[in-house]
């Protein structure tokens, strides 16, 4: 019987993740910030979703933007931002650490993927910055890692499916490769049969309306709100099965 593909649904808060489960999709991973790629979420934003969804739930712990060279001190920061993950009982967490040279810190990752046990470690898109993409394949494999999400080292995945297909062929099962970034209703399909992906990571969002009664126009950092669109969400799931 051939494995049904799956979809992981990049969230920004609870309603997100409601849509999520509510559309068919397996795992959330649960972010903050969306303007700079995603950091971690509050305590109180892990408590209520763990609470409020059933299907597997993947925190990001990325204590700030940028890239994944961390200080001793972001490195402290990331590990208890872990216990925190497995306190509230998350099934895994997406996280990612590199050296300077933007290589995988094989030292630092296997300690997070200790740190993690017994919960899922996704490498996230670290990968992308990685100068090698099959060496940093290897690397993240030999830390025991789950899964790697990534683009393809390109800004959308959809335009990566030659190498997203290479690094699936070389980790023959050893390590799920999930392709994100750019990845819609309108090219999954394609991409799943471009590449052979089973999994795949998507935010599907859309701009949520701003519903307060009074706006200042005077001030312009009130920032926006993201939320998955459930039709797309929808058409994404329906595509994979189909």
């Amino acid at each position: 019987m051939t494995e049904k593909a799956i979809l992981e649904v990049c969230a920004f808060h609870l309603e997100s993740c409601l849509i999520a489960e509510k559309c068919g999709a397996v795992r959330v991973e649960l972010c903050d910030n969306p303007v700079e790629g995603g950091t971690t979420p509050s305590y109180g934003t892990i408590k209520l979703v763990r609470e409020k969804i059933s299907i597997k739930l993947y925190p990001i712990v990325r204590p700030r933007s940028g890239n994944y060279f961390y200080s001793d001190e972001e490195f402290a920061i990331l590990k208890d931002d872990i216990e925190v993950c497995k306190q509230l009982g998350c099934d895994g967490i997406s996280v990612g650490i590199s050296k300077i040279n933007s290589e995988i810190d094989t030292e630092r990752l296997k300690r997070i993927v200790e740190w993690a046990s017994p919960m899922g470690v996704t490498c996230n898109r670290v990968f992308d910055c990685a100068p090698e993409p099959f060496k940093a394949l290897e690397d993240i494999i030999s830390c025991g890692c789950e899964r790697i999400l990534t683009s393809g080292q390109k800004a959308a995945a959809p335009d990566a499916a030659p190498l997203l297909k290479q690094l699936i062929e070389q980790a023959n099962n050893r390590i799920i490769i999930m392709p994100g970034a750019g990845v819609k209703s309108s090219n999954i399909k394609k991409l799943k049969d471009e590449t052979g992906a089973k999994e795949f990571h998507a935010s599907a969002r859309k701009m949520a309306p701003n519903n307060v009664t009074y706006i200042n126009k005077e001030v312009n950092d009130y920032g926006n709100v993201y939320i998955a669109d459930e039709a797309e969400v929808k058409a994404m799931i329906d595509a994979l099965k189909n």
